[in-house]
């Protein structure tokens, strides 16, 4: 491109992929492309940056026929990639959508099947600051810990159903907003499709972009959009911190045997759980995080799942919150609620023979001397 059209956003973007290494030279690129400014924006973009990176780029549009001019707005998507030379991919669906979590949901499941099908290890999406902002507030009202406040990841693998194959997710533009976008596409004159349904307040998205957010900046903190990105950033990481602490705390403290052979299950693991047992009673102190376990095996939906409590005492409340969290989603297989998280910490401390009601699906946790049996 020319020197007259690099600006600061290419320069930034052109950054940002290297330091976060989000994409690679050469590679393979399907960008979703709603036709709004913030995909629009983004496409050139990439565009514009692909001589320095040799993207073989590729545009795919999702029409959730949602409204009357859906097959219109993917016509004019179709064109812009024609007008570019990008190959285009559209997928149209073919039941109604009730909400738009079902939307989302169908929308990655589309972008993966074309990724899978064309063989892209990656999509790019146009996800900018402002929605990370949007859907930080959004957790937080409905009641969300730090894992949903982090709101919108820079990447991460986009598991759908039961396939092996995980194309990448990547958003390289959280660190812009949406009034930069739209100043971008106003500057390289881009047509943008508007979209009406950005527009109707029964979806509470629209009213937190349209009525909550505006209102925090004229009366609190103008860069609040920016502000809330960062903190989203801040959670991401100490997120990640967190996770696997919990997870060798986990290895280290759980194990669980077959119904109808409970006492047989691997002993190996249960030797080398013993081991890292006894050296915590001797040294409570001692650094959690650093404690690995390599010995563990998956557990199966007829598995009994037992907890050391002597382990887990140790631990601060935090890191038992998420192990017990882990050990829930595995057994209910949903994400657990605060009140079950809490009725199975409780347990840690609780007087033998203590049991709890049943979680959804009939399990009941028991106390048992050292152990919580979740069975």
């Amino acid at each position: 491109m020319s020197r007259a059209n690099w600006t600061p956003l290419h320069a930034r973007l052109h950054r940002t992929l290297r330091s976060r290494h989000l994409l690679e030279k050469h590679q393979r690129l399907l960008i979703a492309v709603s036709g709004g400014q913030d995909s629009l924006c983004l496409v050139q973009l990439l565009l514009d940056l692909q001589p320095k990176w040799e993207w073989q780029l590729g545009i795919a549009h999702c029409d959730h026929r949602w409204r009357s001019d859906s097959q219109a707005n993917a016509d004019f998507v179709a064109r812009l990639a024609q007008r570019w030379q990008v190959p285009f991919y559209c997928h149209t669906v073919e039941q109604p959508l009730l909400n738009e979590a079902a939307a989302r949901q169908w929308r990655y499941q589309a972008l993966a099947a074309i990724a899978r099908t064309h063989n892209y290890p990656s999509i790019a999406t146009g996800h900018t600051a402002s929605d990370r902002a949007e859907t930080l507030l959004y957790n937080l009202i409905r009641g969300s810990g730090a894992d949903g406040l982090q709101a919108l990841t820079w990447q991460r693998p986009l598991h759908v159903g039961t396939q092996s194959y995980a194309p990448l997710l990547v958003r390289p533009l959280l660190e812009v907003t949406r009034t930069e976008t739209a100043q971008f596409c106003q500057e390289r004159q881009l047509q943008v499709w508007e979209d009406t349904t950005n527009l109707d307040l029964k979806y509470a998205r629209n009213r937190i972009r349209q009525e909550l957010l505006p209102y925090i900046q004229t009366h609190f903190n103008s860069q609040v959009e920016l502000t809330l990105a960062q903190t989203a950033e801040l959670l991401q990481a100490e997120v990640e911190y967190l996770e696997r602490a919990a997870d060798e705390l986990r290895q280290l403290a759980v194990d669980w045997e077959d119904k109808g052979t409970r006492g047989q299950g691997d002993k190996e693991a249960r030797e080398q759980r013993g081991r890292g047992a006894e050296g915590q009673r001797n040294n409570p102190k001692s650094k959690i995080q650093n404690l690995k376990f390599s010995g563990s095996r998956l557990p199966t939906p007829d598995s009994l799942i037992k907890i050391n409590r002597r382990i887990l005492q140790t631990a601060h409340i935090a890191l038992q919150r998420r192990v017990m969290r882990q050990i829930l989603q595995q057994t209910l297989r949903c994400s657990p609620n605060f009140e079950q998280i809490e009725k199975l910490i409780a347990l840690i401390a609780a007087p033998n023979g203590t049991q709890t009601d049943p979680f959804p699906g009939g399990a009941i946790a028991t106390v048992d001397k050292d152990w919580i049996w979740l069975k």
